[in-house]
């Protein structure tokens, strides 16, 4: 019963909510260590299981080693499983209501400085074809401040480059506009003028971006190319997050309104973009610091 009622819901979120891919996934994966704990316990009836039933499950995540985020997204997908039973009429209680979410401690995203970009993104090498796309990728990365997935979803009738605007599929397949600008749509523009024709096979997708056998690049690819790329300037482990971070960080050291650079980067919570007033504040700290007279006297 209660495994019917898991796919009924995750199909719920495929169809109805339009949820990515990757977030039925993970609540799939999520959902099934729940509905296996269930059957630990003995309990095969959604009017079975209580409250406590569910911190243990809580519990059993953090002894087995799962980061506060993870164990974070699976009570996510339990209240979201619970709450949709309750609506659907399949159970006359929720359990899962008074339930609260673990609390993660707040970390600051890493960001680059501006002279590190410029000297990671002036040692590309952009002499092929491929040199090409790995340069406009960086600078669409940067310059727009893109999630992977989006640059990967990138096609060819969402460029609108006379008008500097890209068409961006995010988050749940919502649609958002991003400009673009300066060198990043000189990357570009230069990569669909001299290197995407030499990639594309025939058959080809509409993908802006291609491999070398002619299909859309894959995220890991691009994940790759930043590795290697932060490695000119002594960064192991470069993230493609970190230029997004970076974009939105930059940004607003520049004097770029918050509900702009929201809108640009897709935050549907204006709470999410809040994160890089820290980041600002912190680097507004460093510059005191640093020059006050008399901040670091004692």
């Amino acid at each position: 019963m209660i495994e019917g009622l898991i796919k009924e819901y995750l199909a719920y979120l495929r169809i109805e909510r339009g949820s990515s891919p990757r977030t039925i996934e993970a609540y799939e994966r999520d959902l099934g260590a729940y509905k296996k704990y269930l059957d630990e316990q003995g309990i095969d009836s959604l009017e079975s299981i209580s409250r406590d039933t569910m911190v243990g499950f809580e519990s059993r995540l953090f002894e087995q080693g799962y980061a506060a985020s993870s164990v974070k997204r699976c009570v996510s997908a339990i209240k979201g499983f619970h709450r949709f039973c309750t609506r659907e009429g399949r159970s006359q209680k929720n359990p899962a209501q008074a339930l609260p979410l673990p609390k993660l401690a707040e970390r600051l995203p890493d960001v680059l400085n501006i002279d590190q970009v410029s000297h990671m993104l002036d040692a590309l090498d952009d002499q092929s074809p491929r040199g090409l796309r790995d340069r406009a990728i960086m600078e669409v990365l940067y310059g727009c401040g893109l999630r992977v997935s989006e640059v990967c979803g990138l096609d060819l009738e969402g460029l609108f480059l006379d008008e500097g605007m890209l068409r961006v599929e995010g988050k749940g397949s919502k649609e958002r506009l991003s400009p673009i600008g300066g060198a990043a749509l000189e990357a570009l523009n230069r990569y669909l003028e001299e290197g995407r024709p030499e990639l594309r096979k025939a058959g080809s997708p509409p993908a802006v971006f291609l491999n070398a056998r002619g299909g859309r690049l894959s995220r890991q690819s691009v994940h790759t190319m930043v590795a290697q790329a932060g490695l000119s300037i002594g960064v192991k482990n470069l993230h493609p997050h970190t230029l997004r971070h970076s974009f939105a960080t930059h940004m607003l050291e520049g004097g770029a309104d918050l509900r702009v650079i929201q809108e640009i980067l897709g935050h549907s919570d204006i709470s999410t973009t809040q994160i890089y007033t820290h980041i600002d504040r912190s680097h507004m700290q460093e510059e005191y610091l640093a020059a006050h007279p008399r901040a670091s006297k004692r």
